[in-house]
């Protein structure tokens, strides 16, 4: 089989500087009627976002933020990017959020408002405090100082300290509809020509679809399923897959849609442990690969 072109590469906007919220106009009126109502009702000082990875929670926080803090000063973000070490230098690579980025952040907040208006404190995402990061964070929470809001950014509610949702008031952002997610395409996209499978295999989530275009996932995901469908491939072309497959860790998954669009309900649990079993165990990637891809194609 004759390999594919690479896509082409496409540059998106960070949330920050996003002004295109597509879907949870539920959530983001909810907030602000909440902000405009807050002289008669006080606000909720923490809002949880939470959903799958790439539906915009941070498109949407950073819309929020912007009605509401007084100028730069007053605007904290925790993130991956901006986590510190020990002695206060940023790891912009880092994994998690660190405590020592917490306790940073709490030491600048007890400097008054430099516009004495209110500040944000916008962590991206929770699921990366590690567990001294969310112990501090919780104290912080149990008193939370006057005039600050807290947009928490959440993608696996289990992963959170249940005395740090009990605080939080929870909003359960859902997945973007296939309409949604054309809409996006034709404004991020429009020269990539994503298919209708791209948007069912994204799941609600544009950032997969803009993660598969980027790397060539989407056109890769079409090469598996011609390659299964093809009587004439062989095993060389499937190792072939499986190796350009294998250098991804993030398209692994690919082979479980690959398995869903056929209904293979058996295999599924068998490759998921598989797919596990590559980072877990440190396994030859391709060889694992290559074996699921082998087992779809002797059930069709």
């Amino acid at each position: 089989m004759a390999p594919r072109k690479p896509s082409n590469p496409y540059k998106f906007p960070d949330p920050m500087d996003n002004d295109i919220l597509v879907g949870h106009q539920d959530v983001l009126n909810d907030f602000v009627v909440a902000w405009n109502g807050r002289n008669e009702h006080p606000i909720h000082p923490v809002w949880m976002l939470a959903g799958p990875r790439g539906i915009g929670k941070a498109t949407l926080a950073y819309k929020i933020a912007k009605m509401v803090y007084g100028n730069v000063g007053d605007f904290f973000i925790l993130d991956n990017t901006r986590s510190l070490d020990k002695d206060g230098v940023i790891k912009p690579d880092s994994k998690s959020i660190s405590v020592y980025t917490v306790r940073a952040m709490i030491d600048r907040m007890q400097l008054s408002s430099m516009s004495g208006d209110w500040r944000v404190v916008l962590i991206d995402s929770m699921d990366d405090l590690n567990t001294s990061a969310s112990n501090a964070l919780l104290k912080l929470l149990e008193e939370p100082p006057a005039k600050t809001l807290f947009l928490l950014i959440v993608h696996q509610l289990a992963n959170i300290l249940p005395t740090i949702r009990s605080r939080a008031r929870v909003e359960k952002m859902r997945p973007l509809s296939m309409a949604q997610l054309r809409e996006l395409c034709d404004k991020f996209l429009s020269s990539a020509n994503v298919s209708d499978e791209t948007l069912r295999l994204a799941n609600g989530s544009f950032g997969q679809i803009a993660s598969m275009t980027k790397s060539g996932g989407d056109a890769l995901y079409d090469e598996l399923i011609e390659c299964l469908e093809n009587p004439q491939c062989d095993s060389a072309d499937m190792m072939a897959i499986a190796k350009r497959i294998a250098s991804q860790p993030d398209l692994h998954k690919i082979l479980l849609d690959a398995i869903a669009k056929y209904n293979l309900a058996e295999l599924y649990p068998v490759a998921t442990h598989a797919i596990s079993d590559i980072s877990r165990l440190n396994l030859e990637p391709e060889i694992a690969l290559f074996k699921i891809i082998n087992q779809i194609k002797k059930c069709l």
